[in-house]
């Protein structure tokens, strides 16, 4: 596309775009994200553009790979608009059926509508499906629809009126106050308020300054910042034009883990396209005002999602967080004055300054603003990446959206926050979702991953779990980190292995709260907060390791043991022929199986081939 020069020359391309698409009559989005490439989205397109070109109906209808839908648990799924059909877990085979019936016949395809499991009923619409239903897609609504390759599709929906709006018809200082008004609060994690970030960078003196987007996501179950990237590039960039003219600096860098291919892809030709467009670079839209924005990829470090790891793992250097005390707002990377946000606080930035800080203020809780995409992954029936106001609740999220425990399990907990969030009991379900809530029952927002557990998690082993995750992850650079998040999981791994001891459960408690006071970063900070939050909520649980030598899940290897039930027992031999060290015999036929406990290994192979729950662990 030609090079625009100014505020009109937007206004009148994007007028165009429109004029050109309103006689479009219909559009086939198929989801081009992570999740549903895998499950093979790519041949799907494919399949649809082959078909369109081969029944020459390219006037009728036209195919759009775009972003991540959300609903990553039906991938992969196509929606057909404007109707909004929605259909679910299409393949490459389907495509002719589609075509044929629903495009040219106007025929909905019953197999591939999505059933609801409450009501039983089969649902057509995207808008009524209930994991849609009570979200609120200010920010992912777009990956919806637009190609994020395209920069055409961006503008005619409303990209880059908010960069223009900022250059011609405010100033530096009415920006940062607009964004200060709104309560907007970073989304990576620790829920700083993000105009007042800015304004601490724009009063700093030292030249010049730099601006940076933190996507490097690293939290187990976390997809929310890899999916706006890869759905919506030029919203982030966006938001990144608008932060730097406000603070007053003209060099950007996105840090990005190089696990995020598709990211990486999407966000170099958003840039590309956006500094031929004359959005992004030199004299920006006529403006005046120059900005340029670099991709640096991450070698996959957890750490590096510190803002002062992350700075100096763009230095250059090993990627070890610094103290506090020394604000990145005045010496940040390479010593100058620095601004970090996180992909998602990027997002929010051009929808506050095109509706206003009023309406943003006016989602959400007190303290906590606007909406926050999460992902919701683990024991659930809808795995996916949601978008909701603050303020709902965990019941809702879980429940509504979520369409509750796969299998009809009872629910357990739900660990927020990622590694250094906290796991949260079924008796707070119904506690509201924000920044300031979350921190009162000992976990946190982070960056928004939901994992869900139900009753076959063993609390225990999940503290064991993310503190050991956490071991391989902590630089290693300060003592109480390195040696503190080290003792803890040899005393949980003691616990689960039959070896804990009374005093236990006291001695994590004080050398959690050592780690969580002396800790030189967030990493090590936030930490203890698994095993605190286990602790607080299934005390019951560590005691039963400890003084029973039990665990009560049936998780632990060390603690439990495997029974033949005799009366449930057919007789089948599939246990006998599946066990690895020969410890299920069949001494007479048509009598049920005995198992030796001392060759037995625990391993669940037996349990996991049994049909008639025959196989019991104790």
């Amino acid at each position: 596309m030609k090079k625009l020069s100014s505020a009109k020359e937007l206004e009148v391309f994007r007028n165009s775009l429109l004029e050109n698409r309103a006689s479009e009559q219909l559009c086939i989005t198929v989801c081009g994200g992570t999740g549903c490439t895998t499950s093979g989205s790519t041949s799907v397109s494919e399949a649809f553009r082959s078909e369109i070109r081969k029944q020459n109906i390219g006037d009728k209808v036209t195919v759009k790979t775009t972003g991540c839908h959300g609903f990553c648990e039906r991938g992969p799924v196509i929606v057909i608009k404007p109707k909004g059909i929605f259909y679910q877990q299409v393949k490459a085979e389907d495509v002719p059926e589609i075509i044929s019936e629903t495009i040219l016949n106007d025929k909905v395809i019953d197999r591939l509508l999505y059933t609801d499991p409450s009501s039983g009923k089969q649902i057509v619409y995207e808008h009524d499906v209930p994991f849609y239903k009570t979200q609120n897609r200010l920010i992912l609504g777009n990956n919806g629809i637009i190609d994020p390759t395209s920069i055409e599709d961006y503008i005619a929906a409303g990209g880059y009126l908010a960069l223009s709006k900022t250059l011609f018809n405010m100033q530096p200082e009415a920006v940062i106050q607009e964004i200060t008004k709104s309560g907007l609060r970073g989304r990576g994690g620790g829920g700083f308020l993000t105009g007042s970030k800015w304004e601490s960078t724009r009063r700093a003196h030292e030249e010049p300054k730099y601006l940076i987007c933190n996507c490097d996501e690293g939290d187990p179950g976390a997809f929310m910042d890899r999916s706006l990237m890869e759905g919506n590039p030029h919203s982030v960039l966006e938001g990144m034009i608008i932060g730097a003219f406000a603070i007053g600096c003209h060099e950007g860098f996105i840090y990005v883990r190089n696990e995020y291919p598709l990211a990486v892809q999407n966000a170099r030709i958003a840039i590309e396209q956006a500094e031929q467009a004359g959005l992004l670079g030199k004299n920006i839209l006529g403006s005046g005002f120059d900005f340029t924005v670099k991709i640096n990829k991450g070698g996959g470090a957890f750490v590096c999602g510190e803002s002062t790891a992350l700075m100096a793992s763009l230095e250059g250097k090993v990627g070890e967080p610094r103290a506090k005390y020394v604000h990145t707002s005045e010496v940040g990377l390479w010593d100058k004055p620095t601004n970090l946000n996180n992909v998602e606080t990027w997002a929010n930035i051009p929808l506050i300054i095109n509706k206003g800080a009023d309406w943003f203020f006016n989602i959400g809780t007190p303290t906590s603003k606007g909406t926050k995409i999460f992902s919701l992954v683990g024991k659930i029936n809808n795995t996916g990446l949601i978008e909701v106001p603050m303020g709902i609740t965990l019941r809702e999220i879980i429940y509504n959206i979520g369409g509750g425990i796969t299998g009809g399990k009872k629910f357990k907990a739900v660990q927020t926050g990622g590694p250094s969030g906290g796991c949260i009991p079924e008796k707070l379900l119904d506690m509201k979702v924000d920044f300031d809530e979350l921190a009162k029952v000992g976990s946190m927002m982070g960056s928004g991953a939901m994992i869900v557990m139900d009753e076959d998690n063993c609390m225990v082993d999940i503290a064991k779990y993310f503190i050991s995750f956490l071991e391989e992850e902590s630089c290693g650079k300060c003592t109480p980190c390195r040696e503190g998040i080290k003792r803890m999981k040899e005393i949980l791994t003691d616990i689960t292995e039959g070896k804990g001891k009374e005093g236990d459960i006291e001695l994590l408690e004080e050398l959690a709260a050592g780690v969580k006071d002396a800790s030189l970063c967030g990493l090590g900070q936030s930490a203890p907060n698994p095993v605190l939050s286990t602790i607080r909520y299934f005390r019951d649980e560590f005691e039963a390791h400890i003084k029973e030598k039990r665990c009560p899940a049936g998780v632990c290897r060390a603690l439990i043991r495997y029974y033949i039930v005799a009366e449930k027992c057919v007789s089948c031999g599939k246990c006998v022929k599946t066990c690895p060290q020969n410890a299920i015999t069949q001494p007479e036929k048509k009598k049920p199986v005995v198992l030796d406990a001392e060759k037995c290994i625990r391993c669940g192979s037996c349990k996991d081939v049994c049909k008639f729950n025959a196989i019991e662990v104790k």
